[in-house]
């Protein structure tokens, strides 16, 4: 019997034919693939969606909640990466499976990475210091999710920026301690001055908008330095310099960090290694001041951040606690949020915080490389909460009572007497 030869090549147009199968089935199983990963991303992100933040309350139910968990900010919408830089283009497996062209780069997005000062304009939009990115995030907090940037090399030059004021014309102040300077931008984010007299290492701005004073706290000097907002020149110094951050005596600072402003011009620092709130005059003066060192509640561990809402409640972001509490004018403590994590309204490495006029409270916080969001509900607010579950107890106690009376009265029956037989 003739053996036939296995082992002869194999016509050109089996080679062929194999090839044309091949490039037909593998773009069919690539796209398969694809669209299972998509399907299975579509699903995780319906999830995500589906979370319902505004059950996220302080504090918990039952009780009438006074702080509301809002969003968190991150990064932009757009697909660059933190340099600029244009990324490899698409495998040729992704371009023989018709998913993206040959022409199409991809690019990772400006994303958050050591935030710090924040400040609001008069459109609600957040400005977010990001000292090594390099640049100024703003970000539309409402559904549109724009995001701009002032950004290093191209609108100006930074080389450490930390605190961020705005004041009533959109005008942007950005402290750069590694400059030794505060640079103004106009509200079209074009810089159009600089101050330079005085200052060694600005960090934490705060600007009066009623009696035009920039506070500027600088963390070299232990000092509140005070500029008039208009001319940008000085016009005094709180606290005394040259004491390498030893003095706690009412009035002087150790590194004082965030500076704020209430309604009646009055100023609060946050004395960073004094662990205290010191509270000043329009004028200068000191008036009172509060907190220690500690963990428990009431207690300070680095507090960093200071804000004062519409009610007039003073809010201290702790950098070492990764806590916000707020208290009255006297220090007693009313609230607190926070602790160490990343769920919605934990905090790591927190360090700066500011409230807007419609009382919302942002924060921002390193090791995440995020903004959140919260809404403060005021006192007014409560208490319409509260006279509102009062009249509705009242109306379900009224249909009760109402249902009671209207009920037939039951009627009792004597049993007759057994007859005898």
């Amino acid at each position: 019997m003739e053996m036939k030869n296995h082992n002869r090549p194999w016509p050109k147009w089996v080679g062929m034919g194999l090839a044309i199968v091949f490039a037909l089935v593998l773009p069919l199983g690539l796209r398969a693939d694809k669209k299972k990963k998509a399907d299975d991303q579509a699903a995780i992100d319906a999830k995500i969606k589906a979370i319902d933040y505004s059950n996220i309350v302080w504090p918990n139910p039952p009780a009438v909640a006074r702080i509301r968990y809002l969003k968190w900010y991150a990064s932009d919408n757009a697909v660059r990466n933190t340099k600029g830089d244009v990324q490899k283009k698409s495998a040729w497996m992704d371009r023989l499976a018709g998913t993206q062209s040959s022409d199409e780069v991809f690019k990772r997005p400006f994303e958050l990475l050591q935030p710090y000062g924040v400040a609001v304009d008069s459109q609600g939009n957040l400005y977010v210091a990001d000292q090594k990115v390099g640049a100024i995030f703003i970000f539309s907090t409402g559904e549109e999710k724009k995001v701009d940037l002032i950004k290093n090399g191209q609108h100006a030059h930074f080389v450490r920026i930390i605190g961020l004021a705005m004041d009533d014309d959109d005008r942007l102040f950005v402290s750069d301690p590694g400059l030794r300077h505060i640079l103004v931008f106009d509200k079209d984010h074009k810089a159009q001055d600089v101050i330079t007299e005085g200052l060694a290492d600005p960090g934490g701005l705060a600007i009066d908008t009623k009696n035009r004073f920039l506070y500027v706290a600088d963390v070299e000097l232990d000092q509140i330095l005070v500029y008039d907002a208009d001319t940008l020149k000085p016009l005094r110094k709180i606290g005394t310099a040259g004491k390498n951050h030893t003095l706690t005596t009412p009035g002087d600072f150790a590194r004082p960090g965030g500076v704020a402003v209430d309604a009646e011009g009055n100023l609060y620092v946050a004395d960073t290694l004094n662990n205290r709130i010191e509270i000043f005059d329009a004028d200068g003066q000191f008036v009172s001041q509060f907190g220690k060192a500690g963990d428990g509640p009431g207690y300070f561990s680095r507090p960093k951040g200071v804000a004062i809402d519409s009610d007039g409640h003073i809010w201290v972001a702790d950098g070492m606690q990764d806590r916000v509490q707020v208290f009255d004018k006297t220090g007693q403590l009313l609230i607190s949020i926070g602790g160490h994590g990343l769920m919605p309204g934990q905090f790591q490495g927190l360090v700066a915080i500011t409230i807007d006029k419609k009382d919302r409270v942002f924060t921002t916080e390193i090791y995440p490389g995020r903004a959140q969001e919260f809404q403060y509900v005021t006192d007014a607010q409560a208490d319409q909460e509260r006279e509102k579950r009062a009249a509705e107890r009242a109306k379900t106690a009224a249909a009760k009572s109402g249902a009671a009376s209207a009920a037939p009265a039951a009627t009792t029956t004597t049993p007759a007497a057994p007859t005898k037989p």
